[in-house]
């Protein structure tokens, strides 16, 4: 026979309860407040707001780490407080921050007998735009020693990039030569690449993972290409890879699969340690095959706070705590740690995928091989569409977005489904469960429709 809690009964403590609810203080939203207050009110009033937020964990849309281990959150909340920049403050904060960099370029096989170069960064936007940088210095100085002019240069990427790449074009004066998708097919080709590519070609952007659908790109047969016609016309178009969301991935479950510094032409590479690295937000890597591939004048040696510091970024003060999580993952993990969660991620992945297909109402875009993502469209005939299953699936708390394809695909709309490190077996079967409910309730109210109007409808 089960006890009644008598504290949750006590008349004094709601009695409490109700006062501290009545003496709350009420604050303005975008002013400062007259008056300062207690720590414990401060945290009571932003804690309760912040209730009103999605559970992380059950958002299916964000590559974003949403979990950590304890010692890893114990050793960041240490080291909020070192300022990633006062390196000579902070040097062993800056020691490991070059060990994760020699980590980050062997892992994505870098020539040993050369000497690879990398930066941290706040996530892939900012290492995007670092790379993106270094490629229009190279492209302008081989021009400018040919005696060529420097006025229109270009970068070829496909429409199914993130939107970092277009605000690198835009910030940084380069034309986006954008290769577009098609139906059925969400990735970029060798052959288009090579129809695209000009004199004035910075660079090649091809992605480990795609945003829409988590698929991988050609990358080796891009490259092959580039080869093939650098060759003939004596252009030096160099290939970068977005691996933002496959770099941690591809390793470990397709360590086969020659899409990194293995192949000549990949000068650069970034990776997003907050996405599969197992970080919280925000921390980015991005690697350069060789020094000689970082153009040395973008570079500065500040004098700061005491000491000679080369920098290579666009921020200047960030706190080191988000190196010191990817450190610890590191370490902690090894590649057979790393190894073993992507493989469980991709066993989970895929099987939903295989479930969802399975309920016959979803067709598959990609299945989760690659990456642990994977997109699907509702078939067409029925009387509901993504957006109609997306909303009905937040009601139960799961936060699964809904949106079209890219250029020239945007009758095609799909929900996509993201599975990190903290998502296991138990939730995937809870996710399958809510998503035949969804599509069931939906073809319910279709039949109820139906009845009532006496027409005849087919799906």
């Amino acid at each position: 026979m089960l006890k009644k809690n008598k504290k949750n009964n006590d008349p004094n403590s709601l009695h409490n309860a109700v006062k501290s609810i009545r003496n709350q203080v009420q604050v303005p939203k975008y002013s400062l407040p007259e008056e300062q207050m207690e720590p414990s009110q401060a945290y009571s009033i932003i804690h309760n707001e912040l209730m009103l937020d999605g559970n992380a964990r059950l958002n299916m849309a964000t590559f974003v780490t949403t979990w950590m281990e304890p010692e890893a959150e114990k050793l960041m909340a240490e080291t909020f407080d070192k300022n990633m920049i006062d390196k000579d403050e902070y040097p062993q904060t800056a020691e490991i921050e070059e060990r994760c960099i020699n980590i980050v370029s062997k892992l994505f096989h870098a020539p040993e007998n050369g000497n690879a170069v990398g930066s941290s960064a706040i996530g892939s936007s900012e290492a995007v735009m670092l790379a993106g940088m270094a490629f229009k210095k190279k492209w302008k100085e081989r021009r400018e020693k040919a005696g060529l002019s420097t006025d229109k240069p270009n970068l070829v990427l496909g429409t199914n990039v993130q939107v970092v790449w277009e605000k690198f074009c835009r910030y940084w004066d380069v034309e986006p030569k954008y290769i577009p998708m098609k139906k059925g097919k969400y990735v970029i080709t060798a052959d288009e690449v090579i129809n695209t590519v000009d004199e004035n070609t910075i660079g090649v952007v091809a992605i480990l993972g795609t945003t829409f659908t988590g698929e991988f790109e050609p990358i080796e047969e891009i490259h092959d290409a580039m080869v093939e016609n650098n060759s003939k016309t004596g252009w030096e178009t160099p290939l970068h890879v977005d691996a933002a969301s496959g770099g941690f991935v591809a390793p470990f479950i397709h360590p086969g699969l020659k899409w990194d510094f293995r192949l000549p032409l990949v000068k650069s590479i970034n990776v997003s340690g907050h996405k599969y690295g197992l970080v919280y937000p925000g921390i980015g890597w991005v690697v350069w095959r060789d020094e000689s591939d970082l153009p040395s004048d973008l570079v500065f040696h500040v004098n700061y706070l005491g000491g000679d510091m080369p920098t290579f970024t666009l921020n200047f003060s960030r706190p080191g705590n988000q190196v010191i999580g990817q450190y610890y993952n590191f370490i902690r993990l090894g590649k057979q740690g790393y190894r073993q969660i992507m493989k469980d991620l991709q066993f989970i992945a895929m099987k939903i995928s295989e479930a969802v297909e399975k309920l016959g109402y979803f067709e598959l875009l990609s299945d989760g091989s690659t990456i642990p993502v994977f997109a699907f469209s509702v078939k067409e005939g029925l009387n509901f569409s993504v957006y109609d299953i997306s909303s009905k699936l937040r009601e139960r708390g799961w936060l699964v977005p809904a949106y079209t394809m890219p250029a020239d695909t945007e009758d095609v709309a799909v929900l996509r489904i993201v599975v990190r490190e903290g998502f296991n077996s138990d939730m995937a079967t809870m996710l399958i469960s809510d998503i035949q409910k969804a599509a069931e309730h939906f073809i319910a109210r279709g039949d109820r429709e139906m009845k009532t109007s006496g027409s005849s409808f087919s799906h």
